[in-house]
């Protein structure tokens, strides 16, 4: 059974000095405890679901998931100088979703969710520190968050919560997870897709 894993740069395991990231770690996890479960990490960091749409068909369909994962959103939701001109737009980013479902429905029924974490504003407005560019901001990511939310309450797709997860001394830059922070996303992660490894 494979484990497609599509997102950004937290997907990817960015600062995860120890083990590689969360999916790195459900890699491993599966290896260990769950013969012939395959888990592919599918993260770029800067991926945005525009971006993502380029890419998650041949990706996607050259494995043959059981299962997606998708792992994204934190770049749509970053604005670059004017509050509310975001990367992504929401009315976008709600066609993109629909958009990547679609597609994904022709693979596979299985498909997760997981939520977006936030953010320690003191380093990530704007990020870098000190120059002008990348806003992230906890409120423009609760936006994102909820439509994603909404998302899977209205097609009955598996939402994973992350939003409480991780705390600010779980960010190793203010934006990623240092390695205790993706350990904790793993193993809430784990836990909520338990159901699907021995299936």
């Amino acid at each position: 059974m494979n484990i497609c894993v599509f997102g950004d740069s937290i997907t990817w395991g960015a600062h995860d000095f120890e083990k590689g990231g969360w999916v790195e770690r459900l890699k491993s996890y599966c290896l260990e405890n769950h013969n012939g479960v395959n888990v592919y990490n599918l993260g770029i960091p800067g991926n945005t679901t525009e971006d993502l749409l380029k890419r998650f068909e041949n990706e996607a369909k050259t494995r043959e998931p059981k299962v997606v994962i998708f792992a994204i959103g934190i770049n749509d939701s970053l604005y670059m100088q004017t509050k509310g001109d975001y990367n992504v737009s929401l009315d976008k980013f709600k066609d993109n979703l629909s958009k990547l479902i679609e597609i994904a429905r022709t693979i596979t029924n299985t498909i997760v969710f997981i939520g977006l974490i936030r953010v320690d504003e003191s380093k990530t407005t704007p990020r870098p520190r000190g120059i002008p560019g990348r806003y992230y901001k906890n409120e423009s990511i609760n936006r994102y968050d909820s439509v994603i939310k909404e998302f899977c309450e209205r097609n009955n797709f598996d939402h994973i919560d992350t939003g409480e997860v991780i705390n600010i001394e779980d960010l190793e830059d203010g934006l990623h997870p240092n390695s205790r922070g993706h350990e904790k996303m793993f193993k809430v992660i784990k836990s909520a897709i338990e159901k699907f490894l021995s299936k």
